[in-house]
Protein backbone atom coordinates (compact mmCIF):
# COMPACT_ATOMS: atom_id res chain seq x y z
CA UNK A 1 0.00 0.00 0.00
CA UNK A 2 1.51 3.61 -0.89
CA UNK A 3 2.88 5.27 1.83
CA UNK A 4 0.46 8.12 2.01
CA UNK A 5 -2.18 5.74 2.22
CA UNK A 6 -0.83 4.11 4.69
CA UNK A 7 -0.65 7.30 6.50
CA UNK A 8 -4.25 7.78 6.63
CA UNK A 9 -5.33 5.94 9.98
CA UNK A 10 -2.08 6.98 11.58
CA UNK A 11 -1.89 10.47 11.44
CA UNK A 12 -5.32 11.70 9.91
CA UNK A 13 -5.80 13.81 6.54
CA UNK A 14 -3.18 15.74 7.45
CA UNK A 15 -0.69 12.99 6.64
CA UNK A 16 -1.74 12.35 3.12
CA UNK A 17 -0.57 16.19 2.77
CA UNK A 18 2.69 15.68 4.60
CA UNK A 19 3.34 12.55 2.53
CA UNK A 20 6.10 13.73 0.18
CA UNK A 21 5.94 12.74 -3.42
CA UNK A 22 3.49 10.41 -3.03
CA UNK A 23 0.57 12.62 -3.42
CA UNK A 24 0.53 15.56 -5.63
CA UNK A 25 0.31 19.10 -3.94
CA UNK A 26 -3.84 20.43 -3.45
CA UNK A 27 -4.90 22.25 -6.93
CA UNK A 28 -3.95 25.25 -5.28
CA UNK A 29 -3.71 27.30 -8.85
CA UNK A 30 -6.03 27.06 -11.22
CA UNK A 31 -3.05 27.05 -14.05
CA UNK A 32 -2.14 23.47 -12.58
CA UNK A 33 -3.72 20.16 -13.27
CA UNK A 34 -4.32 17.49 -10.90
CA UNK A 35 -0.59 16.88 -10.97
CA UNK A 36 0.74 19.60 -10.41
CA UNK A 37 1.56 19.96 -14.46
CA UNK A 38 0.47 23.41 -16.19
CA UNK A 39 -2.66 22.89 -17.93
CA UNK A 40 -5.47 24.98 -19.89
CA UNK A 41 -8.76 23.31 -19.08
CA UNK A 42 -11.99 23.38 -21.22
CA UNK A 43 -14.49 26.31 -19.84
CA UNK A 44 -17.86 25.84 -19.98
CA UNK A 45 -19.75 26.19 -23.10
CA UNK A 46 -21.32 30.04 -24.17
CA UNK A 47 -24.70 27.58 -24.77
CA UNK A 48 -24.70 26.17 -21.34
CA UNK A 49 -23.61 28.79 -19.83
CA UNK A 50 -26.65 30.93 -20.93
CA UNK A 51 -29.14 28.28 -20.39
CA UNK A 52 -28.22 28.42 -16.25
CA UNK A 53 -26.74 31.47 -15.63
CA UNK A 54 -29.66 33.41 -16.55
CA UNK A 55 -31.70 31.55 -14.11
CA UNK A 56 -31.89 34.51 -11.42
CA UNK A 57 -29.98 32.64 -8.15
CA UNK A 58 -32.69 30.82 -5.87
CA UNK A 59 -33.27 31.85 -2.29
CA UNK A 60 -33.91 28.58 -0.66
CA UNK A 61 -35.82 28.90 2.56
CA UNK A 62 -34.72 26.29 5.01
CA UNK A 63 -37.01 25.00 7.83
CA UNK A 64 -35.89 22.10 10.40
CA UNK A 65 -37.16 18.73 9.13
CA UNK A 66 -35.93 14.94 10.36
CA UNK A 67 -35.04 15.72 13.45
CA UNK A 68 -31.25 17.10 12.32
CA UNK A 69 -31.71 18.40 9.04
CA UNK A 70 -32.73 21.34 7.39
CA UNK A 71 -35.51 21.31 4.08
CA UNK A 72 -35.99 23.25 1.30
CA UNK A 73 -37.91 23.59 -2.32
CA UNK A 74 -37.43 25.34 -5.02
CA UNK A 75 -39.21 25.80 -8.25
CA UNK A 76 -36.38 25.33 -11.46
CA UNK A 77 -37.32 25.58 -15.32
CA UNK A 78 -38.96 22.55 -16.85
CA UNK A 79 -37.07 24.02 -20.18
CA UNK A 80 -34.34 26.04 -19.71
CA UNK A 81 -33.93 27.31 -23.24
CA UNK A 82 -36.90 28.87 -21.73
CA UNK A 83 -36.07 30.32 -18.75
CA UNK A 84 -39.33 32.47 -17.71
CA UNK A 85 -41.49 29.51 -18.78
CA UNK A 86 -43.05 26.54 -16.76
CA UNK A 87 -41.04 25.08 -13.68
CA UNK A 88 -40.85 21.68 -11.41
CA UNK A 89 -40.23 21.72 -8.13
CA UNK A 90 -37.09 20.36 -7.06
CA UNK A 91 -36.66 19.30 -3.29
CA UNK A 92 -33.61 19.78 -1.45
CA UNK A 93 -32.40 18.74 2.62
CA UNK A 94 -28.87 19.46 4.20
CA UNK A 95 -27.24 18.53 7.11
CA UNK A 96 -25.25 20.81 8.17
CA UNK A 97 -21.14 21.38 9.22
CA UNK A 98 -20.54 20.53 12.37
CA UNK A 99 -17.53 22.80 12.20
CA UNK A 100 -19.16 25.67 10.81
CA UNK A 101 -16.13 27.97 11.80
CA UNK A 102 -13.80 25.34 9.36
CA UNK A 103 -16.60 24.92 7.26
CA UNK A 104 -15.06 24.17 3.51
CA UNK A 105 -18.50 24.73 1.36
CA UNK A 106 -21.16 21.93 0.50
CA UNK A 107 -20.96 18.72 -0.41
CA UNK A 108 -23.74 16.94 -2.96
CA UNK A 109 -24.54 13.78 -2.74
CA UNK A 110 -26.19 11.30 -5.30
CA UNK A 111 -27.17 7.47 -4.39
CA UNK A 112 -27.66 6.47 -7.94
CA UNK A 113 -30.33 4.41 -9.63
CA UNK A 114 -31.52 6.45 -11.60
CA UNK A 115 -34.21 7.54 -9.32
CA UNK A 116 -32.65 7.45 -6.05
CA UNK A 117 -33.81 10.22 -3.68
CA UNK A 118 -30.45 12.87 -2.81
CA UNK A 119 -32.33 13.56 0.47
CA UNK A 120 -32.58 10.52 1.60
CA UNK A 121 -28.84 10.08 1.11
CA UNK A 122 -27.75 13.36 2.63
CA UNK A 123 -29.91 12.83 5.64
CA UNK A 124 -28.08 9.41 6.15
CA UNK A 125 -24.83 10.93 5.65
CA UNK A 126 -23.92 10.94 9.25
CA UNK A 127 -24.08 7.37 9.33
CA UNK A 128 -21.85 6.40 6.74
CA UNK A 129 -19.19 9.79 5.70
CA UNK A 130 -16.20 10.25 7.42
CA UNK A 131 -15.98 12.45 10.47
CA UNK A 132 -13.66 15.37 8.83
CA UNK A 133 -16.15 15.50 5.67
CA UNK A 134 -19.37 15.83 8.30
CA UNK A 135 -17.36 18.30 10.70
CA UNK A 136 -16.22 20.76 7.28
CA UNK A 137 -19.27 20.42 4.54
CA UNK A 138 -22.62 20.84 4.78
CA UNK A 139 -23.80 17.57 3.38
CA UNK A 140 -26.72 18.50 0.76
CA UNK A 141 -29.04 16.31 -1.72
CA UNK A 142 -31.13 17.00 -4.16
CA UNK A 143 -34.38 14.32 -5.17
CA UNK A 144 -33.25 14.95 -8.92
CA UNK A 145 -36.45 16.37 -11.08
CA UNK A 146 -39.28 13.61 -11.21
CA UNK A 147 -38.50 11.53 -8.03
CA UNK A 148 -38.78 11.83 -4.09
CA UNK A 149 -40.31 14.61 -2.98
CA UNK A 150 -39.72 16.66 -5.91
CA UNK A 151 -42.61 16.79 -8.31
CA UNK A 152 -43.34 13.40 -9.20
CA UNK A 153 -43.00 11.48 -13.16
CA UNK A 154 -46.61 9.73 -13.09
CA UNK A 155 -46.78 8.02 -16.45
CA UNK A 156 -50.58 6.46 -15.35
CA UNK A 157 -53.51 7.98 -13.74
CA UNK A 158 -54.19 5.66 -11.24
CA UNK A 159 -52.79 2.59 -9.34
CA UNK A 160 -55.29 0.92 -11.16
CA UNK A 161 -53.87 1.12 -14.45
CA UNK A 162 -50.78 1.18 -13.48
CA UNK A 163 -50.89 -2.52 -11.75
CA UNK A 164 -52.32 -3.80 -14.94
CA UNK A 165 -49.48 -2.63 -17.58
CA UNK A 166 -46.95 -3.89 -14.96
CA UNK A 167 -48.46 -7.46 -14.73
CA UNK A 168 -45.83 -8.59 -17.01
CA UNK A 169 -43.02 -7.36 -14.95
CA UNK A 170 -43.92 -8.93 -12.21
CA UNK A 171 -40.53 -11.17 -12.18
CA UNK A 172 -36.76 -11.24 -11.68
CA UNK A 173 -36.63 -11.47 -15.79
CA UNK A 174 -38.42 -13.72 -18.02
CA UNK A 175 -37.61 -17.05 -18.57
CA UNK A 176 -40.30 -18.90 -20.49
CA UNK A 177 -41.87 -17.75 -23.61
CA UNK A 178 -45.06 -17.39 -21.95
CA UNK A 179 -43.11 -14.67 -19.30
CA UNK A 180 -41.07 -12.76 -22.43
CA UNK A 181 -44.60 -12.45 -24.16
CA UNK A 182 -45.69 -10.72 -21.00
CA UNK A 183 -42.88 -8.84 -20.30
CA UNK A 184 -42.98 -7.61 -24.30
CA UNK A 185 -46.65 -6.24 -23.77
CA UNK A 186 -46.11 -4.52 -20.19
CA UNK A 187 -42.99 -2.66 -21.31
CA UNK A 188 -45.06 -1.45 -24.46
CA UNK A 189 -47.58 -0.04 -22.30
CA UNK A 190 -45.17 1.44 -19.91
CA UNK A 191 -43.50 2.67 -22.83
CA UNK A 192 -46.47 4.24 -24.31
CA UNK A 193 -47.92 5.82 -21.06
CA UNK A 194 -44.70 7.46 -20.36
CA UNK A 195 -44.47 8.52 -23.59
CA UNK A 196 -47.98 10.69 -23.24
CA UNK A 197 -49.59 10.53 -19.96
CA UNK A 198 -46.39 11.27 -18.41
CA UNK A 199 -45.27 14.28 -20.26
CA UNK A 200 -43.80 16.90 -20.00
CA UNK A 201 -41.49 15.61 -16.83
CA UNK A 202 -40.63 12.66 -18.60
CA UNK A 203 -39.42 14.77 -21.48
CA UNK A 204 -37.39 17.04 -19.23
CA UNK A 205 -35.75 14.51 -16.49
CA UNK A 206 -32.63 14.20 -18.33
CA UNK A 207 -29.27 13.62 -16.77
CA UNK A 208 -27.81 16.43 -18.54
CA UNK A 209 -31.41 19.00 -16.72
CA UNK A 210 -30.40 17.49 -13.42
CA UNK A 211 -26.91 18.95 -13.73
CA UNK A 212 -28.28 22.12 -14.80
CA UNK A 213 -30.14 22.24 -11.84
CA UNK A 214 -27.36 20.92 -9.64
CA UNK A 215 -25.28 24.31 -10.98
CA UNK A 216 -28.05 26.44 -10.41
CA UNK A 217 -28.43 24.77 -6.55
CA UNK A 218 -24.56 25.27 -6.05
CA UNK A 219 -25.14 29.08 -6.58
CA UNK A 220 -28.04 28.68 -4.18
CA UNK A 221 -26.09 27.36 -1.25
CA UNK A 222 -23.39 30.24 -1.65
CA UNK A 223 -20.43 27.78 -3.36
CA UNK A 224 -18.32 29.27 -6.47
CA UNK A 225 -17.57 25.77 -7.58
CA UNK A 226 -19.19 22.33 -6.81
CA UNK A 227 -18.20 19.18 -4.31
CA UNK A 228 -19.52 16.32 -5.46
CA UNK A 229 -19.53 12.41 -4.19
CA UNK A 230 -21.96 10.63 -6.89
CA UNK A 231 -22.86 6.65 -6.34
CA UNK A 232 -23.45 3.78 -9.42
CA UNK A 233 -25.88 6.06 -11.33
CA UNK A 234 -24.91 8.88 -9.80
CA UNK A 235 -21.11 8.27 -11.67
CA UNK A 236 -23.48 9.51 -14.58
CA UNK A 237 -24.54 12.55 -13.56
CA UNK A 238 -21.13 13.55 -11.81
CA UNK A 239 -19.03 12.98 -15.49
CA UNK A 240 -22.16 15.00 -16.96
CA UNK A 241 -21.93 18.00 -14.88
CA UNK A 242 -17.65 17.52 -14.90
CA UNK A 243 -18.51 17.71 -19.50
CA UNK A 244 -20.74 19.80 -19.44
CA UNK A 245 -19.01 22.63 -16.52
CA UNK A 246 -15.63 21.26 -16.62
CA UNK A 247 -14.60 24.72 -14.82
CA UNK A 248 -16.71 24.90 -12.00
CA UNK A 249 -16.54 22.40 -9.62
CA UNK A 250 -13.31 21.86 -7.02
CA UNK A 251 -13.58 18.37 -6.15
CA UNK A 252 -16.08 15.62 -8.18
CA UNK A 253 -15.89 12.22 -6.89
CA UNK A 254 -17.80 9.00 -8.79
CA UNK A 255 -17.62 5.44 -7.43
CA UNK A 256 -19.93 2.20 -9.29
CA UNK A 257 -18.98 4.01 -12.09
CA UNK A 258 -20.52 4.42 -15.81
CA UNK A 259 -19.37 4.97 -18.64
CA UNK A 260 -20.85 7.90 -20.19
CA UNK A 261 -20.37 6.49 -23.30
CA UNK A 262 -21.70 3.14 -23.24
CA UNK A 263 -24.81 4.34 -21.04
CA UNK A 264 -25.22 6.63 -24.06
CA UNK A 265 -24.56 4.14 -27.09
CA UNK A 266 -22.31 5.91 -29.83
CA UNK A 267 -22.40 5.68 -33.30
CA UNK A 268 -23.06 2.14 -34.24
CA UNK A 269 -23.49 1.28 -30.78
CA UNK A 270 -26.94 2.85 -30.56
CA UNK A 271 -29.32 -0.30 -31.32
CA UNK A 272 -27.39 -2.39 -29.30
CA UNK A 273 -28.84 -3.16 -25.78
CA UNK A 274 -27.53 -1.08 -23.19
CA UNK A 275 -26.36 -3.93 -21.55
CA UNK A 276 -23.85 -5.02 -24.27
CA UNK A 277 -22.39 -1.80 -24.04
CA UNK A 278 -21.93 -1.36 -20.45
CA UNK A 279 -21.22 -5.09 -19.66
CA UNK A 280 -22.94 -4.94 -16.19
CA UNK A 281 -23.52 -9.12 -16.12
CA UNK A 282 -19.94 -9.54 -16.86
CA UNK A 283 -19.05 -7.88 -13.57
CA UNK A 284 -21.91 -9.93 -11.84
CA UNK A 285 -20.83 -13.31 -13.52
CA UNK A 286 -17.06 -12.52 -12.23
CA UNK A 287 -18.00 -12.38 -8.71
CA UNK A 288 -19.87 -15.23 -8.32
CA UNK A 289 -17.57 -17.29 -10.07
CA UNK A 290 -14.84 -16.25 -7.90
CA UNK A 291 -16.87 -16.47 -5.24
CA UNK A 292 -17.44 -19.60 -5.96
CA UNK A 293 -13.70 -20.71 -6.74
CA UNK A 294 -12.50 -19.16 -3.11
CA UNK A 295 -15.32 -21.67 -1.74
CA UNK A 296 -13.66 -24.77 -3.19
CA UNK A 297 -10.34 -22.90 -1.63
CA UNK A 298 -11.73 -22.51 1.70
CA UNK A 299 -12.49 -26.40 2.20
CA UNK A 300 -15.55 -27.56 3.44
CA UNK A 301 -15.16 -26.58 7.24
CA UNK A 302 -15.65 -22.54 5.68
CA UNK A 303 -18.03 -23.72 3.10
CA UNK A 304 -20.11 -26.83 2.55
CA UNK A 305 -20.63 -26.38 -1.19
CA UNK A 306 -16.89 -27.17 -1.05
CA UNK A 307 -17.67 -31.19 -0.22
CA UNK A 308 -18.11 -30.81 -4.13
CA UNK A 309 -17.20 -28.34 -7.04
CA UNK A 310 -18.63 -25.32 -5.89
CA UNK A 311 -19.10 -24.15 -9.74
CA UNK A 312 -20.66 -27.12 -10.50
CA UNK A 313 -22.97 -27.04 -8.01
CA UNK A 314 -24.33 -23.60 -8.38
CA UNK A 315 -24.94 -24.76 -12.24
CA UNK A 316 -26.84 -27.94 -10.95
CA UNK A 317 -29.05 -25.93 -9.06
CA UNK A 318 -29.50 -23.61 -12.26
CA UNK A 319 -30.28 -26.37 -14.81
CA UNK A 320 -32.87 -28.32 -12.54
CA UNK A 321 -34.62 -24.81 -11.82
CA UNK A 322 -34.56 -24.14 -15.61
CA UNK A 323 -36.38 -27.76 -16.33
CA UNK A 324 -38.68 -26.72 -13.00
CA UNK A 325 -38.93 -24.92 -10.16
CA UNK A 326 -39.65 -25.79 -6.60
CA UNK A 327 -43.12 -25.29 -5.31
CA UNK A 328 -43.00 -25.35 -1.19
CA UNK A 329 -45.75 -25.26 0.99
CA UNK A 330 -45.47 -23.24 4.14
CA UNK A 331 -48.34 -22.99 6.77
CA UNK A 332 -47.37 -19.41 7.03
CA UNK A 333 -46.68 -18.15 3.26
CA UNK A 334 -48.92 -20.59 1.97
CA UNK A 335 -47.64 -21.77 -1.88
CA UNK A 336 -45.03 -20.17 -2.98
CA UNK A 337 -42.86 -21.16 -6.07
CA UNK A 338 -38.63 -20.61 -6.74
CA UNK A 339 -38.02 -20.04 -9.99
CA UNK A 340 -34.71 -19.90 -12.13
CA UNK A 341 -35.31 -15.88 -12.74
CA UNK A 342 -35.82 -15.79 -8.43
CA UNK A 343 -32.10 -18.07 -7.83
CA UNK A 344 -30.50 -15.61 -10.27
CA UNK A 345 -32.31 -12.43 -9.07
CA UNK A 346 -31.42 -13.17 -5.23
CA UNK A 347 -27.95 -13.99 -6.29
CA UNK A 348 -27.59 -10.53 -7.56
CA UNK A 349 -28.82 -8.90 -5.26
CA UNK A 350 -26.75 -11.08 -2.59
CA UNK A 351 -23.66 -9.69 -4.89
CA UNK A 352 -24.76 -5.99 -3.57
CA UNK A 353 -23.55 -6.70 -0.30
CA UNK A 354 -19.85 -6.80 0.63
CA UNK A 355 -20.72 -9.70 2.94
CA UNK A 356 -23.52 -11.27 0.79
CA UNK A 357 -21.35 -13.98 -0.60
CA UNK A 358 -22.74 -16.11 2.70
CA UNK A 359 -26.33 -16.01 1.60
CA UNK A 360 -25.52 -16.72 -1.82
CA UNK A 361 -23.74 -20.12 -0.28
CA UNK A 362 -26.60 -20.74 1.76
CA UNK A 363 -29.24 -20.41 -0.80
CA UNK A 364 -27.24 -22.50 -2.96
CA UNK A 365 -26.77 -25.54 -0.71
CA UNK A 366 -30.60 -25.10 0.07
CA UNK A 367 -31.54 -25.37 -2.99
CA UNK A 368 -29.61 -28.45 -4.10
CA UNK A 369 -31.08 -29.94 -1.79
CA UNK A 370 -34.58 -29.44 -2.55
CA UNK A 371 -34.01 -29.98 -6.64
CA UNK A 372 -32.86 -33.73 -5.20
CA UNK A 373 -35.54 -36.17 -5.36
CA UNK A 374 -33.25 -38.48 -3.40
CA UNK A 375 -32.28 -36.00 -0.91
CA UNK A 376 -32.64 -37.34 2.92
CA UNK A 377 -36.23 -36.07 4.63
CA UNK A 378 -34.60 -33.89 7.29
CA UNK A 379 -32.40 -32.14 4.96
CA UNK A 380 -34.76 -31.53 2.74
CA UNK A 381 -37.42 -29.95 5.71
CA UNK A 382 -34.27 -28.28 6.98
CA UNK A 383 -33.48 -26.57 3.65
CA UNK A 384 -37.56 -25.96 2.93
CA UNK A 385 -37.46 -23.95 6.41
CA UNK A 386 -35.31 -22.15 5.67
CA UNK A 387 -35.92 -20.68 2.38
CA UNK A 388 -39.20 -20.24 3.45
CA UNK A 389 -37.87 -17.61 6.35
CA UNK A 390 -35.80 -16.15 3.31
CA UNK A 391 -39.05 -15.81 1.21
CA UNK A 392 -41.30 -14.33 4.07
CA UNK A 393 -38.40 -12.05 4.81
CA UNK A 394 -39.33 -10.73 1.08
CA UNK A 395 -43.12 -10.33 1.08
CA UNK A 396 -41.89 -7.67 4.81
CA UNK A 397 -40.09 -5.75 2.18
CA UNK A 398 -41.95 -5.82 -0.55
CA UNK A 399 -45.10 -2.49 -0.24
CA UNK A 400 -48.44 -3.25 -0.65
CA UNK A 401 -50.61 0.06 -0.74
CA UNK A 402 -52.12 3.03 -2.04
CA UNK A 403 -49.53 6.34 -2.64
CA UNK A 404 -48.54 5.83 -6.39
CA UNK A 405 -45.12 4.25 -6.74
CA UNK A 406 -43.07 5.87 -9.13
CA UNK A 407 -39.74 4.29 -8.85
CA UNK A 408 -39.59 2.25 -12.12
CA UNK A 409 -40.73 5.17 -14.33
CA UNK A 410 -38.21 8.04 -12.62
CA UNK A 411 -35.54 4.53 -13.59
CA UNK A 412 -37.13 4.55 -17.14
CA UNK A 413 -37.63 8.28 -17.57
CA UNK A 414 -33.82 9.11 -17.29
CA UNK A 415 -32.75 5.72 -19.45
CA UNK A 416 -34.99 5.76 -21.80
CA UNK A 417 -33.94 9.86 -22.61
CA UNK A 418 -30.32 9.77 -22.11
CA UNK A 419 -29.81 6.42 -23.78
CA UNK A 420 -30.24 4.79 -27.26
CA UNK A 421 -31.83 1.46 -27.48
CA UNK A 422 -33.12 -1.35 -30.05
CA UNK A 423 -36.18 -0.15 -31.72
CA UNK A 424 -38.73 -2.72 -31.39
CA UNK A 425 -39.44 -4.62 -27.20
CA UNK A 426 -40.08 -7.69 -29.87
CA UNK A 427 -35.97 -7.95 -30.09
CA UNK A 428 -35.45 -8.12 -26.45
CA UNK A 429 -35.67 -12.15 -26.01
CA UNK A 430 -33.07 -13.38 -29.39
CA UNK A 431 -30.87 -9.90 -27.42
CA UNK A 432 -31.17 -11.06 -23.96
CA UNK A 433 -30.11 -14.62 -24.80
CA UNK A 434 -27.19 -13.49 -26.41
CA UNK A 435 -26.17 -11.43 -23.40
CA UNK A 436 -26.71 -14.92 -21.38
CA UNK A 437 -24.35 -16.71 -23.77
CA UNK A 438 -21.72 -14.30 -22.62
CA UNK A 439 -22.33 -13.41 -19.25
CA UNK A 440 -24.26 -16.48 -17.55
CA UNK A 441 -27.01 -16.21 -15.83
CA UNK A 442 -27.06 -12.21 -14.93
CA UNK A 443 -27.20 -11.22 -18.92
CA UNK A 444 -30.84 -11.98 -19.37
CA UNK A 445 -31.49 -9.88 -16.05
CA UNK A 446 -29.58 -6.99 -16.62
CA UNK A 447 -30.76 -7.10 -20.26
CA UNK A 448 -34.45 -7.12 -19.74
CA UNK A 449 -34.67 -3.89 -17.91
CA UNK A 450 -34.72 -1.80 -20.82
CA UNK A 451 -37.24 -3.30 -22.69
CA UNK A 452 -39.41 -0.35 -22.04
CA UNK A 453 -37.39 1.73 -23.73
CA UNK A 454 -37.83 0.24 -27.11
CA UNK A 455 -37.70 3.50 -29.48
CA UNK A 456 -40.90 2.22 -31.18
CA UNK A 457 -42.52 2.58 -28.17
CA UNK A 458 -40.56 4.99 -26.25
CA UNK A 459 -41.04 8.13 -27.82
CA UNK A 460 -40.32 10.76 -26.02
CA UNK A 461 -37.57 12.75 -26.01
CA UNK A 462 -35.39 15.58 -24.28
CA UNK A 463 -34.20 18.24 -26.83
CA UNK A 464 -31.49 19.40 -24.29
CA UNK A 465 -30.20 15.91 -23.64
CA UNK A 466 -26.49 15.71 -22.95
CA UNK A 467 -24.73 13.01 -25.54
CA UNK A 468 -21.23 13.78 -24.98
CA UNK A 469 -18.40 14.71 -25.17
CA UNK A 470 -17.05 13.29 -22.28
CA UNK A 471 -13.70 13.82 -22.73
CA UNK A 472 -13.21 17.19 -21.42
CA UNK A 473 -10.33 18.54 -19.67
CA UNK A 474 -11.71 19.83 -16.41
CA UNK A 475 -9.88 22.17 -14.40
CA UNK A 476 -9.77 20.28 -11.37
CA UNK A 477 -9.10 16.76 -11.08
CA UNK A 478 -11.70 14.11 -11.00
CA UNK A 479 -11.20 10.86 -8.33
CA UNK A 480 -12.78 7.73 -10.42
CA UNK A 481 -13.13 4.72 -8.12
CA UNK A 482 -13.98 1.20 -9.03
CA UNK A 483 -14.41 -2.12 -7.62
CA UNK A 484 -12.79 -5.24 -8.97
CA UNK A 485 -15.80 -7.52 -8.59
CA UNK A 486 -18.59 -4.65 -8.50
CA UNK A 487 -21.85 -6.53 -10.07
CA UNK A 488 -23.95 -3.46 -11.19
CA UNK A 489 -20.97 -1.14 -12.42
CA UNK A 490 -18.38 -3.16 -14.02
CA UNK A 491 -15.01 -2.42 -12.77
CA UNK A 492 -13.88 -2.04 -16.61
CA UNK A 493 -16.40 1.02 -16.43
CA UNK A 494 -14.10 3.19 -13.97
CA UNK A 495 -10.92 2.28 -16.04
CA UNK A 496 -12.56 3.33 -19.49
CA UNK A 497 -14.26 7.02 -17.44
CA UNK A 498 -10.84 7.41 -16.16
CA UNK A 499 -8.90 6.96 -19.67
CA UNK A 500 -11.61 9.67 -21.00
CA UNK A 501 -11.01 12.17 -18.82
CA UNK A 502 -7.44 13.99 -19.39
CA UNK A 503 -7.49 15.13 -16.03
CA UNK A 504 -9.07 12.25 -13.44
CA UNK A 505 -7.00 9.84 -11.34
CA UNK A 506 -8.19 6.08 -10.80
CA UNK A 507 -8.67 4.37 -7.35
CA UNK A 508 -9.26 0.85 -7.59
CA UNK A 509 -10.16 -1.31 -4.94
CA UNK A 510 -10.04 -5.47 -4.50
CA UNK A 511 -13.55 -4.80 -2.71
CA UNK A 512 -17.22 -6.73 -2.83
CA UNK A 513 -20.68 -4.86 -3.51
CA UNK A 514 -21.49 -2.07 -5.08
CA UNK A 515 -19.56 0.70 -5.15
CA UNK A 516 -16.34 0.73 -3.16
CA UNK A 517 -16.47 3.98 -0.20
CA UNK A 518 -17.27 2.23 2.81
CA UNK A 519 -15.76 -1.31 1.98
CA UNK A 520 -11.90 -0.45 2.37
CA UNK A 521 -10.32 1.94 5.14
CA UNK A 522 -8.14 2.88 2.68
CA UNK A 523 -10.75 3.86 0.01
CA UNK A 524 -12.79 5.84 2.35
CA UNK A 525 -9.49 7.50 3.85
CA UNK A 526 -8.51 8.28 0.18
CA UNK A 527 -11.72 9.99 -0.98
CA UNK A 528 -12.36 12.00 1.89
CA UNK A 529 -8.56 13.17 1.94
CA UNK A 530 -9.19 14.17 -1.78
CA UNK A 531 -12.85 16.27 -1.21
CA UNK A 532 -10.94 18.34 1.99
CA UNK A 533 -7.62 19.26 0.07
CA UNK A 534 -8.61 18.66 -3.47
CA UNK A 535 -5.60 16.33 -3.86
CA UNK A 536 -5.97 13.03 -6.01
CA UNK A 537 -4.41 9.53 -4.39
CA UNK A 538 -0.72 8.30 -5.78
CA UNK A 539 -1.57 7.03 -9.45
CA UNK A 540 -1.70 3.48 -9.88
CA UNK A 541 -3.05 3.18 -5.88
CA UNK A 542 -4.78 -0.22 -5.45
CA UNK A 543 -6.73 -0.55 -2.58
CA UNK A 544 -8.02 -3.90 -0.45
CA UNK A 545 -12.08 -4.81 0.41
CA UNK A 546 -12.16 -4.77 4.56
CA UNK A 547 -14.21 -7.86 3.99
CA UNK A 548 -13.12 -10.65 1.55
CA UNK A 549 -15.14 -14.16 1.06
CA UNK A 550 -14.36 -16.55 3.55
CA UNK A 551 -12.54 -14.32 5.58
CA UNK A 552 -14.11 -13.16 9.55
CA UNK A 553 -14.73 -9.82 9.22
CA UNK A 554 -17.39 -7.65 10.73
CA UNK A 555 -20.29 -7.62 8.69
CA UNK A 556 -21.01 -4.44 6.73
CA UNK A 557 -24.41 -2.55 6.74
CA UNK A 558 -25.69 -0.09 4.91
CA UNK A 559 -27.78 3.14 6.33
CA UNK A 560 -31.57 3.69 5.25
CA UNK A 561 -32.28 5.76 2.84
CA UNK A 562 -35.98 5.71 4.87
CA UNK A 563 -36.21 9.43 6.07
CA UNK A 564 -38.65 8.52 8.72
CA UNK A 565 -36.72 5.86 9.86
CA UNK A 566 -33.16 7.71 10.34
CA UNK A 567 -35.55 10.79 11.68
CA UNK A 568 -36.54 8.46 14.44
CA UNK A 569 -33.42 7.38 14.88
CA UNK A 570 -31.64 10.15 15.31
CA UNK A 571 -28.33 11.73 14.46
CA UNK A 572 -25.58 9.04 15.17
CA UNK A 573 -22.94 10.20 18.21
CA UNK A 574 -19.48 10.52 17.01
CA UNK A 575 -17.29 7.54 17.10
CA UNK A 576 -20.32 5.24 15.52
CA UNK A 577 -19.21 2.28 13.52
CA UNK A 578 -19.57 3.58 10.16
CA UNK A 579 -21.99 2.08 7.58
CA UNK A 580 -22.49 1.62 4.09
CA UNK A 581 -24.07 4.52 2.05
CA UNK A 582 -27.40 3.67 1.10
CA UNK A 583 -26.59 3.21 -3.10
CA UNK A 584 -29.47 2.81 -5.36
CA UNK A 585 -27.94 0.45 -8.09
CA UNK A 586 -29.03 0.84 -12.04
CA UNK A 587 -31.61 -2.16 -12.37
CA UNK A 588 -35.30 -2.01 -11.86
CA UNK A 589 -35.63 -5.06 -10.00
CA UNK A 590 -33.27 -7.03 -7.80
CA UNK A 591 -35.09 -9.32 -5.94
CA UNK A 592 -34.25 -11.76 -2.83
CA UNK A 593 -36.86 -14.02 -3.55
CA UNK A 594 -40.17 -13.42 -4.95
CA UNK A 595 -43.20 -14.90 -3.68
CA UNK A 596 -45.88 -15.21 -5.59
Amino acid sequence: MPRAIRSLTATGIAGIVLAGSAVAPAAASPALDGWGRPSISDVTSPAEARRVDRVPTPKLDWYACYDYAECATVRLPLDYDKPKGATTEVAVLRVKARDQKHRIGSLFLNPGGPGGSGTGIALAAPYFLGADLLDRFDIVGVDPRGVAASDNVKCFTSVKDQTRAYAGLNVAFPWTKAEENAFITSSKAVGRACSTTGRPLTGAASTAEVARDMDVLRRAVGDKKLTYLGFSYGTALGQYYANMFPDRFRALVVDGVLNPNAWVGQGKARDQLQETRLRSADGAYRALHEILVRCARAGAEKCALASGDPVAAYETVAQRLRRKPVVIDDPDLGRFTVSYADFVGATLGSLYDPSGWQSIMDLTGQLLVLTDPGAATTARAQARTAVAQRAAKARQQRGYDFPYDNGLETFLTVDCTDAYHPRDAAAWPALAAQEDRRAPYFGRAWAWGTAPCARNTWTVRDEDAWTGPFDRRTAAPVLVVGNYWDPATNYQGAVGSAALLPNSRLLSSDSWGHTAYGTSACVTGAVDAYLLTGAPPARGTVCTGDEQPFVEAPEGVRATASKSALARAGRPGRGEPKRLPPVVAPLPVVGTLTVR
